[in-house]
């Protein structure tokens, strides 16, 4: 009779688990804006102004990115698509291919172009306020900071 016991407070802590972390992807759904003034761009071109929707419904993760740097004419633009629960890798090019998953509660996504590769890890605070951290190669690592919208 004890182990059932023990048995159904694992089970019920592997369920409450599993809850937290799905409530913890849908947390980030939604449009966040940059905060330049608190963000770290490590020397490379300032971002102005900037937006990433993240939309994580079923399994599919869309990551769409929006970003206007200091003395640029123009608004960059990046989205990317990935089947999470498939493990699919979008091509989009040829020879530009991205793939997003999570990790825990860290929403990764790799992008590689032209043999370089592109490390983005999205977390939440307790603040709830998003950091995102990105590894390019032969640059140092920028860590931007986003409001909700």
């Amino acid at each position: 009779m004890r182990t059932t016991i023990v048995t159904g407070a694992v089970l019920t802590t592997l369920l409450m688990a599993c809850s937290v972390m799905a409530r913890d992807h849908s947390a980030m759904n939604g449009t966040w804006t940059l905060v330049p003034a608190q963000s770290d761009f490590a020397g490379q071109p300032v971002v102005q102004t900037g937006t990433v929707t993240i939309d994580d419904r079923q399994g599919i993760i869309t990551v769409s990115r929006s970003f206007v740097y200091a003395g640029a004419t123009e608004t960059f633009f990046y989205s990317d698509m990935t089947d999470a629960e498939h493990n699919a890798t979008i091509h989009t090019g040829k020879d530009l291919k991205s793939k997003s998953r999570w990790d825990h509660d860290v929403l990764k996504v790799t992008t590689t172009q032209s043999g370089a590769t592109t490390l983005e890890n999205y977390t939440l605070g307790a603040d709830g306020v998003m950091t995102v951290s990105v590894v390019r190669p032969d640059h140092k690592p920028v860590t931007l900071v986003f409001q909700r919208q």
